[in-house]
């Protein structure tokens, strides 16, 4: 069973992204960051090349997704971005759009990350560097990475995000006053997601907080 939570222009799902998405009408972009089958999740921390776990492994990023289920994403959406794509280069047409993410992290962490787009435009990259992102995900991108991300399709007014863990494409959404659709089968960051996107509604409406968008649940049969 499927939960969606409404926030505003926000439609939140608690499930999991293989039987949520045939339910979903088509957006306008498609803006996702999948796990990439290299076991960056909760259950690993990397120090200089090494593993170990911390007791809280979830076990999300063991596997990439299939590539089916690419191609379910990216029929719900004529325009895409899709982080990680590197990893996924095998499962993904050719194309020319790609966007490059320049950390400047420096040590031994890599010095930016990829991410396919289905759009014909040119390479375009973006610098910024935070040390923090965020410690509500082990892998959360930086609001101002996202919301660049969303702008790269400047039309699109709905946007859909089958990744969505902890909310950060939601929360870009909300500044650029974007309907968004996201999904996350982990109750934990699904938590977290309802409640940064609530948040970055009120702030983006200049709503007061303590009058925050009531969340509206609903439980669905799949």
């Amino acid at each position: 069973m499927a939960e969606k939570v409404v926030i505003g222009s926000a439609e939140l799902w608690h499930g999991d992204c293989r039987e949520v998405l045939p339910l979903l009408p088509a957006h306008d972009l498609l803006c996702t960051d999948p796990p990439y089958g290299i076991g960056q999740d909760g259950g690993a921390q990397r120090t200089r090349g090494s593993r170990r776990t911390n007791g809280d492994k979830l076990g999300w990023d063991n596997e990439r997704p299939p590539a089916w289920l690419f191609g379910l994403m990216t029929e719900k959406a004529p325009a895409a971005v899709i982080w990680g794509g590197n990893y996924f280069a095998d499962l993904l047409p050719a194309s020319m759009g790609w966007l490059y993410w320049e950390k400047r992290m420096g040590g031994d962490f890599a010095d930016g990350e990829l991410a396919w787009t289905s759009m014909h435009r040119a390479l375009r990259q973006f610098s910024y560097y935070k040390k923090n992102p965020g410690d509500e995900h082990p892998t959360q991108k930086p609001v101002e990475l996202m919301r660049w991300c969303v702008s790269f399709a400047p039309d699109a007014q709905t946007v859909l995000d089958p990744f969505m863990g902890s909310g950060t494409t939601g929360v870009a959404c909300a500044q650029l006053g974007k309907a968004f659709t996201g999904i996350e089968r982990e109750r934990k960051y699904f938590d977290i997601a309802c409640e940064r996107i609530s948040r970055a509604q009120a702030q983006g409406s200049l709503i007061p907080l303590e009058q925050t968008p009531v969340a509206v649940q609903q439980a669905m049969e799949l």
